[in-house]
């Protein structure tokens, strides 16, 4: 199984990573011409457009001014440390084994609006680049348009590698969006978690992010092969609803109430 999670708005570019092991993003000749783009805005156009603080735009101006490959260790971070959002406090990448880490190194993509697809250990310089972007470029009005099917056929070539067919979906649906499905060739299983609360189960953001961390590092830490193994997922008290699960490719999980 390959499985793909979003990125996350925070960044942490203080905390050394606990590894010194990276690799490079595969499609950063596409990500170049992003940065082009960004750079003809003006910390007034990025903040209209992305929907974001003067203070906060003035920061994605000098990153954007500043990007520049080669990446290496001193301008640059590996992406699975340098994310700080929820997912990523479920995934806990920090307190991974070595082994493990290798096995997402294969199993495990991070879907970017800059960067398109990211392994783990692919070093990534700061930037703020959200799928959802209404993005004017030379592909289209939008990230969906840039990016078009070079996402999926990268999914593929995965796909190929590892001798599988089955994405494991842990994105959210503004970066999955970003999968040509038509295009991909192999199964999508779309995990959904909802927590109850006063005595209903719904869907709860913050939790769901932070679940699908959690489930991220399950399908690793196991090197889940099989539909009965994602299934027995139980971490942090979530378990498997049969009942509440109305299609086979979007399993259920439950958690009740949290004091």
């Amino acid at each position: 199984m390959i499985t793909v999670i979003s990125p996350a708005k925070n960044l942490d570019y203080e905390t050394p990573a606990p590894h010194k092991n990276f690799t490079q993003a595969e499609l950063l000749s596409h990500s170049q011409e992003l940065i082009e783009v960004c750079r003809t805005l003006s910390a007034q156009d990025l903040s209209s457009l992305m929907k974001i603080s003067d203070k906060l735009a003035g920061l994605n101006v000098a990153r954007f001014t500043e990007w520049q490959t080669p990446f290496n260790e001193s301008n640059a971070k590996q992406a699975i440390y340098a994310f700080n959002g929820d997912v990523y406090v479920g995934l806990d990448a920090a307190s991974l084994s070595e082994e493990t880490l290798n096995y997402a190194q294969n199993h495990l993509r991070i879907l970017s609006g800059l960067y398109g697809i990211l392994k783990p250990l692919d070093l990534m310089m700061a930037y703020r680049l959200e799928m959802g972007t209404k993005l004017t470029n030379s592909r289209g009005a939008n990230l969906y348009q840039f990016w078009g099917s070079i996402i999926a056929e990268k999914l593929n070539e995965v796909f190929a590698e590892q001798n599988t067919s089955t994405l494991v979906n842990l994105a959210s649906n503004e970066y999955f969006k970003a999968v040509d499905k038509k295009a991909l060739k192999g199964e999508i299983i779309t995990p959904v978690f909802k927590d109850c609360k006063n005595g209903q189960y719904k869907v709860i953001s913050f939790y769901a992010k932070k679940a699908r961390g959690l489930m991220a590092r399950y399908l690793m830490e196991q090197q889940v092969t099989t539909m009965d193994k994602l299934l027995a997922f139980d971490c942090a008290g979530y378990y498997f609803s049969k009942e509440q699960t109305k299609k086979a490719n979007e399993p259920v999980f439950l958690r009740e109430e949290q004091a």
